[in-house]
Order: C-alpha cells, then structure tokens, then sequence
C-alpha cells in the first residue's frame, strides 16, 4: 500500500483503562494528530464495556488496552475479541518487565505492546506500525476474491513484513547505525531491530528465519516481538536469546527456527556486548584498517532446544570502528555459474575503510552484491545492518 495512503487513513482508537486520568491526558498528548483528523479516541473502563462498545461500533481499527482492570482484565478482554471483531488490532499496556503477562497477551493475539508509564512517542510509533499492518492486512482481503496467484498472495504479505521494519534509525555523536533489507520474490523470514534502551544505550538486532512462504514471515513476525519484548526487561544479551528461545521452542512442532545476534552498545564504555544464536558472525573493522570476525559465542539458533545456556561476548570499539550484521542471502549471494559472493569478496569492501556514514557502508555492501550477482535472480533475503563509531 502507498506510504501516504497509510498515512492519511483515520484512525478510530478504542482506549480501555480503569485509570480516568489517562483520558485527558491522552487526548493532551494526542491533540495534534486529534486536530489533523488523524486519530479519534473514544474510552472504556473495563473489557466488558470495551467488548460492548466493539459490538454497537464495529468501525474502530485499534484497541489500546491496559491489562489489569476490574470486571474484565484486558486479557480475558482480548481472548474474546475475535468473536466481535477479528480484523481489529490489539494493543497491549503493561507493567514494565511484565513478561508473563506480555508473553499471555502475544499468544491470544496481541499485536504489539508498550509498557508503563506511557511514552507517548513510542506509543505513536507502535501506532503507526500497527496502522500500516491493518491496511495492508484489509487490502489482503479486500482482493483476495480477485486473486488468481499465490504469488500475488505472497506479494502482501511480504509488504506486511517489510513495513514492520524500522525505516528511520537513531543518530547520535556517539554513534550512527543503518539497515535496510532486500526481500527474494517469495515471502522469507529475515528482520532486524534497533532499540534505544536508555543513556544511550543501544540495541541492534539481526536474524534469519529458516524456511521461506508465509509461515517463516509470521514466524519472523512472533520472534521480533518477543526480542522486543525481553530487550527491554534485561541487560544481558545472552540472558535475552534465553528467554526469546524458551519461549520459540514450546509447541514448535514444525520446528520452525531462527538465527539471531543481539547486541548492546554503550557509549560511555564504547562496548559492544553480543549474544549469537546460531547466525552468521558479524564483521568487525577498526581503523588501519583491519577486518575481521567478532569472536563466536557458541549459541544455537532459536526455537530448537528450550533450555540451552546461551554466552556472551564483550568487544571495545575505537572511534573509526564499524560492526557490519548481515544474513546469508549476503555471503551466500549467487551468480548464474554458481560461484558465490562469499566472506573474503565481502571484507574486500571494508579495505580501506571510507565509508563516512552507516548508511554509505551499507548501501555498499548492497551495490557490491548487486555488481556480483548481476541478473541472476535472488534466491534469498538480503540484510544488512551497520553499526558505525565515529572518529
């Protein structure tokens, strides 16, 4: 769907919370986007009040709901909201480090969650996310009596993969970072994240779902929210893969899994802490330059073995540094004579280190794979993440 298609649909938000403060001070926070027509609000107090407002006014999109109320929790509120309204989106609010609850709310279908108290900025993005997943999901079915293809089918719903990967990216004079992913003809199961975790911490994020087709996408889609969700409740990157592996692996008979590094990095001591779950190892460039491999952890892929112990590594980057994060649709890029991109090519491209930003670095790593390849077609996701120190 066009971007300004998304952004200028109405927006109807039903707000379910016992607090009564929280309607004034949402239609405060919101005025701006109440003013532009953006977003109307409406509020209940209880999920019974809010499954009956749902019943007598079947046109809203999203429901934001706080979890514990009286009469009706917001959890036994969303179990029942398919009955009423299957295509609305539900969004959580929740006690900070609230895991069991949030881990409950995702699997009766929550769409997303954020956590208390409320950061407006972060719940207008959550909101916008949430929007664009809603429109391409109504455009799947508003086709779908039209469609003759599979492929068409796997065309939107790759849209809907793709849009729930951050676009704009934090950039600070401690340090710059960029991604961007290139999605194969057919639905896959790459994503990556960033997170700012506070004092100018960040978090990034890169994985490969295996498989490929719809249930590797939503797969992907299951494991980025509950990275998102542990990320915010831990320090510790390893203890992080734990819980998000622990989690994957319960009732995974496909055995569905997914390759994941997560790591944390804090300017004031410029280290960079990482935990891999089976993916491939980053590049590391410092200034010289030298390139070479971030030292490997010993993880597993996730989803695979609940209670494996997960390790993690600590490296200092020097101003000039840059950690490059990349799945194998990168290494494993292919031509027609079957020879492939591979590990030496794609250090060759951080040799004399020029790049002046993340985004330059990673748009090189793309042109030098696209020179390679050539016409061929892509048989895989191609991700790349960049994590830049300036100098």
């Amino acid at each position: 769907m066009d971007d300004d298609a998304i952004k200028d649909t109405k927006v109807k938000i039903l707000v379910v919370d016992d607090e009564v403060d929280l309607e004034q001070l949402m239609l405060q926070q919101m005025r701006r986007e109440i003013r532009r027509g953006r977003y109307s609000f409406e509020f209940a107090h209880n999920g019974a009040e809010a499954l009956e407002r749902l019943r007598e006014e079947p046109d809203f999109d999203i429901v934001l709901s706080d979890i514990n109320m009286p009469v009706m929790d917001g959890l036994t509120m969303l179990e029942q909201i398919p009955d009423v309204n299957p295509n609305i989106r539900a969004v959580m609010v929740s006690a900070y480090g609230d895991m069991e609850n949030i881990r409950t709310a995702m699997n009766r279908g929550a769409f997303d969650f954020v956590t208390k108290p409320i950061d407006f900025g972060d719940l207008k993005v959550t909101v916008e996310r949430t929007v664009e997943n809603l429109m391409l999901w109504r455009e799947a079915l508003s086709s779908r009596d039209k469609l003759v293809a599979v492929q068409h089918e796997l065309g939107v719903a790759q849209s809907m993969q793709q849009n729930i990967l951050p676009q704009t990216f934090p950039k600070t004079e401690n340090f710059d970072v960029y991604a961007h992913m290139v999605a194969a003809r057919s639905v896959g199961g790459d994503f990556y994240d960033v997170y700012d975790l506070g004092d100018d911490r960040l978090g990034v994020v890169i994985a490969d779902v295996s498989d490929k087709g719809v249930p590797a996408a939503m797969f992907m889609m299951a494991s980025r929210t509950l990275l998102k969700a542990c990320a915010f409740c831990s320090v510790s990157p390893s203890q992080v893969l734990g819980q998000v592996n622990q989690m994957l692996s319960e009732n995974n008979d496909a055995m569905t899994f997914v390759t994941l590094l997560y790591g944390i990095y804090d300017p004031e001591t410029r280290s960079f802490t990482y935990s891999n779950a089976g993916h491939n190892f980053p590049i590391v460039v410092r200034p010289g330059p030298t390139v070479g491999l971030l030292e490997s952890t010993g993880g597993i892929a996730l989803g695979i073995e609940g209670e494996f112990p997960f390790q993690e590594e600590t490296t200092t980057l020097e101003p000039g540094s840059m950690i490059v994060l990349y799945t194998d649709g990168v290494s494993e890029a292919e031509r027609e004579d079957g020879e492939m991109f591979e590990m030496e090519r794609f250090g060759q491209i951080f040799k004399d280190n020029s790049y002046g930003s993340a985004q330059q670095a990673t748009e090189a790593v793309f042109n030098a794979v696209h020179d390679f390849v050539g016409d061929s077609p892509q048989s895989d996701d191609i991700t790349c993440l960049v994590l830049k120190i300036p100098e």
